[in-house]
C-alpha cells in the first residue's frame, strides 16, 4: 500500500462499532454491571488517591462511557505517513507516522480489532504532537486495511510485534527518547513488553502509559461473557468472525469454520482459533501465559496504567494493586468513573483527559 493511501482523516475514524446496539446499551444493567466492580475493588484503591477525572454530567455510567466516544467523536488535524516494518517470520506491520520534527516519539497502540484510525488512536496522536512529540500508530498484523501474508494474528500476548515496531522506529535515529502509550489489548501488549524485559528495554523508552487494560485475561473473558456484556460481546465476535473467514479464504483448508456462527465468548473464540493458532494448549494456557498481570512487576520504566471502577469490560483482577503497591515504577489510577477506553472529556481544545493525562504524566517522568 502506498503512502498516499494510508493518509487517515477524522472520517475514518471507525465510529460504527456499537451503532447497531446503541438504544439497547442504554437500557442494560450497566449501573448494576458497574456496581460489582466497584463493590469489590473501590475501597482498595489507595496507589494514587484521587484521581482528576470528572465525568461529564449525563455521562456518569460505564457503559455510556464506553459508547459516547465510539459513535460521536471526530478528531480532526492529523494526517499519517505510512511505513511498513518487514517482519523475520515473513509478514509485516504497517506503521502510520504523525511527524511534528520532534526528536521524541510516542508509539501508540490500538485495541482488540482496532486500527490506528480509531478516534482514540487519534486523539491521543494530536495531543502527542500538539505537546512536541512525533507520534507512530502501529496498526496490529491484518488491521492496517490489507490482509497479512501469515494465518496468525497479533494477539494479546505478542510483545514480539511491539518489539519490531520499538526496534524499527530505534533504527530510523531520530529519536532519544521513546514513550509507549496503549489501549486496552494494546496496553497488555505494552505493560507485558515491559514486564518481560525487565532492565533490558531499549534505553531509549522512557515511559508508558497505558488505558483499561485486561491484565487478567481470564477474569476479563469472563467478565465479557456475563449477560450485561452481551452487546458489546457480540460486537467483538462479528468481527472476529469475518477476521476468520478472511482468513479461511486466504489459507483453504486451514480453518475450520464450522463452529463460529454459535460462538458466543472469548472462551470458545480462543479455544478453537488464537490458542492453535499461536502454539498454546487452550484458551487457558494463552490466557495464563499472555496476560500482563504476571509481568507487571518486572517493569523498570515508569508507567501509568489507568484502568476505571466502572470499566464494563475488566474484572476485579485486572487491578493489580498489591504489584503496584510494591513497585517505585507501576503507577496504578483507578478513577471511579471512565468506562473502557471512555474518559470523555468536553474541552476547547477537543482533548479527552486521557490525552491530557498521558502527555502530562510521560513530560513528568522524562522530567
Amino acid at each position: 500500500m502506498n503512502n498516499e493511501g494510508a493518509k487517515v482523516t477524522a472520517e475514518q475514524t471507525g465510529v460504527v462499532f456499537f451503532a447497531p446496539f446503541v438504544p439497547l446499551l442504554w437500557f442494560l444493567p450497566g449501573s448494576g454491571a458497574c456496581r460489582d466492580a466497584r463493590d469489590g475493588i473501590g475501597d482498595a484503591m489507595p496507589l494514587i488517591d484521587v484521581s482528576t477525572y470528572e465525568a461529564p454530567p449525563l455521562l456518569r455510567d460505564g457503559h455510556a462511557l464506553t459508547v459516547f466516544p465510539t459513535l460521536s467523536r471526530r478528531v480532526e488535524g492529523v494526517r499519517y505517513r505510512r511505513s511498513r516494518v518487514e517482519l523475520a517470520d515473513g509478514d509485516f506491520l504497517d506503521l502510520d507516522i504523525s511527524e511534528v520534527g520532534a526528536g521524541r516519539v510516542v508509539v501508540v497502540s490500538h485495541g482488540l480489532e482496532g486500527h490506528s484510525g480509531r478516534a482514540y488512536v487519534l486523539g491521543m496522536v494530536r495531543a502527542f504532537n500538539r505537546a512536541g512529540w512525533d507520534a507512530v500508530a502501529w496498526n496490529f498484523r491484518g488491521s492496517s486495511g490489507e490482509p497479512n501474508r501469515l494465518l496468525k494474528f497479533t494477539h494479546s500476548g505478542a510483545t514480539d510485534d511491539l518489539a519490531a515496531v520499538v526496534e524499527a522506529v530505534r533504527g530510523w535515529g531520530r529519536y532519544g527518547s521513546l514513550a509507549l502509550v496503549g489501549f486496552s489489548l494494546g496496553g497488555n501488549l505494552t505493560l507485558k513488553y515491559l514486564g518481560e524485559r525487565g532492565d533490558d528495554v531499549p534505553s531509549e523508552v522512557r515511559a508508558a502509559v497505558t488505558f483499561s487494560v485486561p491484565c487478567d485475561l481470564r477474569g476479563a473473558a469472563e467478565r465479557m461473557g456475563s449477560w450485561g456484556n452481551r452487546l458489546y460481546m457480540k460486537r467483538f465476535l462479528v468481527d472476529l468472525r469475518e477476521r476468520m473467514e478472511t482468513k479461511a479464504r486466504q489459507f483453504p483448508g486451514r480453518l475450520d469454520l464450522s463452529a463460529i456462527g454459535g460462538m458466543r465468548t472469548f472462551r470458545e473464540f480462543d479455544d478453537r482459533f488464537t490458542a492453535p493458532l499461536h502454539g498454546f494448549a487452550d484458551a487457558e494456557e494463552y490466557w495464563r501465559r499472555s496476560g500482563s498481570a504476571a509481568h507487571v512487576g518486572g517493569i523498570r520504566v515508569p508507567t501509568l496504567l489507568v484502568n476505571a471502577v466502572d470499566d464494563p469490560f475488566l474484572s476485579e483482577s485486572c487491578f493489580p494493586r498489591e504489584t503496584a503497591v510494591a513497585s517505585q515504577w507501576l503507577h496504578l489510577e483507578a478513577p471511579i468513573r471512565g468506562g473502557h477506553v471512555g474518559f470523555v472529556q468536553f474541552t476547547p481544545d477537543g482533548d479527552y483527559w486521557s490525552e491530557r493525562r498521558a502527555v502530562e504524566f510521560v513530560g513528568t517522568a522524562l522530567g
